[in-house]
């Protein structure tokens, strides 16, 4: 079996191997899915589709399980959930006080 440390959890940053990344696979540290965009190393927010490979389908939500051909691990995983909307309105606001 392959212990290797291949990428981190985009949640939680746990080590992951090769075969926590299974398609119905989660993370032993906090539950989350592991073959996810935000746990791949094309994903780039702001991006089309938020990836680097222009050839890879679309997924609307980052942080489900999908069926990326594309997808390879990433030691430096995005972030976890973006900030809510009411967060980013008060930091706005905060700005001009």
């Amino acid at each position: 079996m392959n212990t290797e440390i291949v990428g981190k959890c985009w949640n939680c940053e746990a080590a992951l191997s090769q075969s926590d990344y299974g398609r119905e696979a989660s993370c032993l540290a906090c539950g989350k899915p592991t073959h996810v965009c935000r746990n791949c190393r094309h994903y780039a927010r702001g991006r089309p589709n938020d990836c680097l490979e222009p050839l890879a389908e679309r997924v609307l939500d980052k942080t489900h399980a999908n069926f990326c051909e594309h997808f390879e691990p990433s030691l430096t995983p995005a972030a976890g959930a973006s900030p809510a909307p009411e967060d980013l309105a008060k930091a706005a606001q905060d700005l001009f006080k």
